[in-house]
């Protein structure tokens, strides 16, 4: 399809290429041959009369102009993808959708793996593709890279509408056979102990838990720091550590290792989760699906 004399295929080829910088590696992503997407890149360099990507050693770089042209792309893709999303019907029952769902692993335990579980009979054909949270994410949501952000307020992408999912609390978790917690735990003991700290992404951004603590000016003598939920279990088992944990989580995590779980002993602030997709996305009628779906999964989980 032309509009202007420019063919609409090459600009998603563009984009992917901006991404990788490679036309093999682009290749392998949009399922063409590497002669195809060569063929595609000098196209797109007659057609705007500039270079886009220039060799430069074993790597490609775009140009200035190539920059320039990257948020209207995306933005026309985005668009685009919207209006077809708007004219399609969508059958739970018989779609093989993919959606790309990017949150923490507390999240994916606690709400995505039983939703994947029952989704396995309404929509056997539908594919979750779980990514974690990283210092990226709200970028990728907002240059289409994923169909659903999950995050706890103030951790979206602040550009974006975002609807509320979940109120959570936090709780202290350490080992069940942790002294420290043979009895109710109190503040000066929880001060005192060692703690497990949870750091996301590469510039390690604190968990909500960690950053509300450092609001209230609370100072924790770190033992270990782990970038992943997934592994605060086995730092603290057979320690003297502690953690603060979703009690969603929490309660998982309790049924699969020793642990005992205990209240924080002064106030904390309820967290609120949130989600987001793209505006352009948001009469996609998959997407919409999955929304709702994910709002009665919460509310099953709270009735239990």
């Amino acid at each position: 399809m032309r509009f202007k004399g420019l063919d609409l295929n090459l600009l998603g080829v563009l984009e992917t290429l901006m991404a990788t910088r490679s036309v093999s590696r682009t290749a392998e992503q949009l399922n063409l041959s590497q002669p195809a997407i060569s063929s595609a890149l000098k196209r797109l360099r007659r057609y705007f009369g500039d270079e886009i990507l220039v060799a430069h050693g074993k790597r490609m770089l775009p140009t200035a102009f190539a920059e320039s042209l990257l948020p209207q792309v995306h933005e026309s893709l985005r668009a685009v993808e919207g209006l077809i999303a708007t004219s399609t019907r969508f059958d739970p029952a018989t779609s093989q959708r993919n959606f790309r769902l990017c949150s923490s692993d507390y999240i994916s335990t606690a709400v995505l793996a039983p939703l994947s579980r029952e989704l396995a009979h309404e929509a056997p054909s539908v594919r979750l593709e779980l990514l974690l949270t990283d210092d990226q994410s709200a970028h990728h949501l907002e240059q289409g890279g994923i169909d659903l952000l999950i995050a706890p307020e103030g951790y979206t992408a602040r550009e974006l509408p975002a609807e509320h999912l979940l109120d959570e609390r936090h709780v202290v978790v350490g080992w069940k056979d942790n002294p420290l917690l043979a009895g109710s735990l109190d503040e000066a003991a929880f001060m005192g102990a060692d703690h497990v700290q949870v750091a996301i992404g590469y510039q390690r951004t604190p968990a909500f838990g960690d950053r509300e603590l450092g609001l209230q000016g609370r100072q924790l003598r770190v033992a270990a720091r782990a970038s992943s939920f997934a592994v605060v279990p086995w730092l603290l088992v057979q320690t003297e550590r502690l953690a603060l944990m979703h009690e969603r989580l929490a309660l998982v995590m309790a049924a699969l290792h020793p642990l005992a779980i205990r209240e924080i002993p002064f106030d904390f602030p309820v967290m609120r989760e949130m989600m987001q997709c793209h505006p352009a996305r948001a009469a996609d009628p998959g997407l919409a699906w999955l929304r709702e779906r994910l709002h009665r999964q919460t509310v099953i989980h709270k009735s239990k």
